[in-house]
């Protein structure tokens, strides 16, 4: 059993909340930035936390926050690169992992807490473990996978029932 202090557990609940809701908050104008990009919408996303905050079901008090740090920088990558976010959030980011682990520890599952804080670690990565995807969808569709130790695109024939998928740079 993993030894719990109650009022420790409530002040990292709340900050894990917090953190998790503003990583739903990045990834969701993240999603509108990158289509209002595509589609040449320009879409004003603090505008967007500004008519938010009038409504009946996202209201909330972060989204001044957001709208403030939407308007210091309209071209702001991702909302948790945002110094005061970026500050709030790396504040809370001990309590958010501790929750977790007490979580797991206990068999409760938190699917949006623990997601939220592994799309927080992958944004803040130069670099991520995603060969192991990559050789999936290779193995079971010769989707091909890049290397970082060499330049180019390539195809493993991963057992014998594999077989060539030809010139891959004709694809």
């Amino acid at each position: 059993e993993i030894p719990v202090n109650k009022a420790q557990l409530i002040d990292d609940l709340k900050s894990a909340l917090y953190a998790a809701k503003v990583c739903s908050y990045a990834q969701g104008l993240g999603i509108i930035k990158s289509c209002s990009d595509d589609m040449k919408w320009n879409v004003n996303l603090s505008e967007c936390a500004r008519l938010w905050k009038g409504g009946c079901i996202i209201r909330a008090a972060l989204l001044q926050k957001i709208q403030d740090a939407l308007a210091r920088d309209s071209k702001l990558p991702n909302l948790m690169v945002d110094p005061v976010i970026a500050g709030e959030l790396n504040e809370r980011t001990a309590a958010w992992r501790r929750v977790i682990v007490v979580s797991v520890g206990y068999g409760v599952a938190v699917p949006s807490l623990s997601g939220s804080l592994n799309y927080f670690d992958s944004y803040r990565r130069a670099s991520l473990p995603a060969n192991l995807t990559q050789a999936q969808r290779d193995f079971f569709g010769g989707h091909t996978y890049e290397r970082t130790d060499k330049e180019g695109v390539f195809h493993t024939a991963w057992t014998d029932a594999h077989k060539s998928i030809g010139d891959i740079s004709e694809r």
